[in-house]
């Protein structure tokens, strides 16, 4: 029940912030590097070593899309964060990555560590369905990785399908 529940507000988690960032998370799509703003630079590194199979470009480029890098975003759906966490999935995923003692889906360093661990999470869940892993995880992170395993893929949801695309186009234009 559970994980039903979590994929439920995960998919709901992305889906607001996607349209919440339009224009700010198009800059690379539109043919620019994708400049993550310096304040952030280590974290994503030091993040992306949470989940090796997800490399530090993806994530840089997951989190450029779900906020453009704006630590104080709120989507339409509640989404919350840099990293766009519905209140429940955070409250499940959420991480002290800066050792202050609590987790908030505000600071950007605890959201982006959840959302590199959030991907491994996702990255387990979709292993059985078919097509590239790593294209499901990113879908999973979007969907749900209730409906990515319902599917058997990437689900036939034009969002979903333009998330994924855009942010494995992006992560070829970070810059680091």
């Amino acid at each position: 029940m559970a994980l039903v529940t979590c994929a439920v507000l995960v998919t709901g988690m992305v889906g607001g912030a996607v349209l919440a960032v339009g224009s700010a998370r198009d800059q690379g799509y539109l043919g620019g590097p994708i400049v993550v703003p310096e304040e952030y630079r280590a974290v994503i590194r030091e993040a992306a070593a949470r989940c090796d199979a997800v490399p530090v470009e993806v994530l840089a480029a997951q989190i450029a899309a779900e906020s453009g890098w704006d630590p104080e975003a709120v989507s339409p759906a509640g989404a919350r964060g840099i990293a766009q966490f519905m209140p429940a999935v955070w409250k499940q995923y959420g991480i002290d990555a800066n050792a202050d003692g609590k987790a908030s889906v505000w600071d950007p360093v605890d959201a982006i560590h959840a959302a590199a661990e959030l991907n491994c999470v996702n990255r387990r869940l979709v292993r059985e369905a078919s097509g590239n892993r790593l294209r499901n995880t990113l879908a999973a992170y979007n969907a749900g990785f209730s409906t990515v395993l319902r599917y058997d893929g990437v689900p036939p949801y034009p969002e979903t399908e333009e998330y994924v695309r855009r942010i494995l186009a992006n992560a070829e234009s970070i810059v680091l």
